[in-house]
């Protein structure tokens, strides 16, 4: 946690003085008061006026400070913890941006968004206000405790005699209440990740009238939570009351034992007055310490998850001496390629060797599971081959920039992802920074302008979360001039018409036919008819590429590929 400081060490500094003066002038006040009861009781009338009059201006001066400090404990310590908070979220987003899909495939969003909100605002609570805590209960225990032994060593011995057993007490308690606030952690993640898939599908819910399933499964996680709630405070409520009771009980023994030493005339009176106001001043940041376990629970549970992420090495990333992949021409090679997923020793892939020159059009068929999408994976590094390499223009993938790889490549998915904003936001996330005449000019290519300029707004309409306020031909046309716009020498269609209806897949079609013109292209295909007219059709089984050819190579063959061109048609 200490790095975190560094960008803010000089407010962290000052924090801390003010913290440190705030204290000290807490220590005064008792002070005063066995002055007062010890010294001017005994002056003549006049001489005590002016001395406490005196002393009332100092305190007034005092308590100014005190002021200015606290005001600065609250204000300027509280903007540095939100800072702190704002570092430490921009790093875990950045993060999270360079792991691979191997990581996401195995995460739920709503445990990851988590771990960016609400982890993050206790870790900088626990951040901000931990050290000063610290700091002002330090300052006024040590203070307390060399003022009240120079008062009186026997009350003081007497005060502090349960102070061994206290902290026992604590340390246990406090291991119990880490584990518990751990688990709380866990199960909030949970719950945020159940509701973020019940609201993305909440149009499925409905149309299965499902609303009493996902209550359920809701209440399933909330009763988790609610369980480990429960184990928590139980601890905390045996930390609570214990921490308190023994504050109690160090008043009660110091005015019981300060009762004897008066009888005994060991102690001044005025000396057992500021010895008592001192024994709050000592149980105070006790109870600060009280406190301040739950917030250290909480925010240090917190950051040991935090620290889970940035621990996670990204299984894909640049080679320290990779190069940008420049003048793309097109040429693609598989060279003996396999892969498999980590979980799974089965290969989805097994030996491919392919040979793609620049400009080629080739279609990808076979059953499910048979490695279509996978393979086209492997081309952008979304996962990285597990046996072979791939080449492009003679470059293995793997020797070059990711950033720079992916920039060369334009892929169109069957299931299209817009952000919410307006149509001309998201045509531009294709190249940012984009011209509005540019973005026209690609919304055009893709046989959307049309339909762009019939929406309230044109290409400043609002198309909602996830593009929800367009139809799906809408939607892939769009996806398909973001792909314009980035115009890219590789093109990866992913089923990108296997979801529509004939007139919008005959749109979109067309669309597609003008973006691969003269780009090597990879065609996923589900409906076989529509690649019929591909310069090479490959079939993959689970042995591999089964079958290689043109449409009528293949049908003629009658092997794999016509059997699944009569079945489909």
């Amino acid at each position: 946690m200490a790095g975190y400081y560094r960008p803010y060490m000089g407010t962290f500094a000052a924090d801390m003085f003010f913290a440190f003066t705030a204290s000290v002038i807490s220590l005064v006040i008792p002070l005063t008061v066995r002055y007062i009861t010890s010294n001017i009781v005994h002056m003549d009338g006049d001489r005590a006026v002016r001395q406490i009059l005196t002393i009332g201006c100092v305190l007034a001066v005092l308590i100014i400070l005190q002021f200015v400090s606290n005001y600065y404990i609250t204000y300027i310590g509280h903007v540095m913890g939100a800072k702190m908070e704002y570092d430490m979220r921009a790093e875990i987003f950045g993060h999270y941006q360079k792991l691979s899909f191997a990581f996401f495939d195995e995460q739920k969003v709503g445990q990851l968004m988590s771990r960016i909100t609400s982890d993050l605002f206790d870790i900088s609570e626990l951040l901000h206000h931990g050290p000063e805590n610290l700091a002002i209960s330090f300052i006024k225990i040590v203070g307390a405790f060399l003022i009240l032994i120079r008062i009186s060593p026997c009350l003081t011995l007497a005060a502090f005699v349960l102070l061994p057993v206290m902290f026992l007490y604590a340390y246990f308690l406090n291991r119990k209440m880490k584990k518990a606030f751990k688990e709380n952690r866990v199960q909030i993640a949970g719950i945020n990740a159940q509701i973020e898939d019940s609201l993305s599908g909440i149009r499925v819910v409905k149309s299965f009238a499902n609303e009493d399933i996902e209550k359920e499964k809701f209440r399933a996680g909330n009763d988790g939570f609610l369980k480990a709630k429960k184990r928590s405070y139980v601890y905390m409520g045996f930390f609570n009351s214990g921490m308190t009771a023994f504050t109690m009980l160090i008043n009660v023994i110091v005015i019981m034992t300060g009762g004897i030493l008066i009888a005994k005339d060991m102690v001044k009176v005025a000396d057992y007055v500021a010895f008592l106001l001192y024994i709050n001043i000592f149980t105070d940041p006790v109870k600060t310490l009280i406190d301040f376990t739950e917030q250290f629970q909480n925010g240090y549970s917190g950051f040991e998850r935090f620290a889970e992420i940035l621990a996670l090495e990204p299984d894909i990333a640049d080679k320290p001496d990779a190069v940008p992949l420049e003048n793309v021409r097109g040429d693609i090679v598989f060279e003996d390629v396999s892969f498999k997923y980590h979980d799974n020793a089965h290969r989805v892939l097994r030996h491919i060797n392919l040979d793609l020159k620049a400009g080629s059009y080739v279609a990808l068929v076979g059953s499910s599971g048979g490695g279509k999408t996978t393979l086209c994976s492997l081309i952008p590094r979304f996962y990285d081959v597990t046996k072979g390499c791939i080449r492009i223009d003679g470059k293995d993938i793997r020797d070059v920039t990711l950033k720079s790889l992916r920039e060369n490549i334009g892929i169109v998915q069957q299931d299209v992802y817009l952000f919410a904003g307006t149509v001309f936001e998201n045509i531009s996330y294709g190249r940012p920074g984009a011209t509005k005449e540019e973005v026209t000019e690609a919304a055009k290519l893709a046989n959307a302008h049309d339909f762009i300029m019939n929406l309230p707004k044109g290409y400043d309409t609002d198309i909602g979360q996830r593009g929800i306020k367009l139809s799906g031909g809408q939607k892939q046309r769009l996806s398909i001039a973001r792909v314009f716009l980035k115009n890219p020498p590789i093109l990866i269609f992913d089923e990108a018409t296997s979801s529509l209806d004939n007139e919008s897949e005959n749109i979109v079609k067309e669309s597609l036919e003008k973006l691969a013109s003269h780009r090597t292209t990879f065609v996923i295909a589900h409906r076989l008819s529509t690649i019929r007219n591909a310069e090479m059709i490959l079939v993959l089984t689970e042995n591999g590429i089964e079958e290689k050819g043109t449409h009528e190579e293949l049908m003629a063959k009658n092997g794999v590929y016509a059997g699944l061109y009569n079945w489909t048609n």
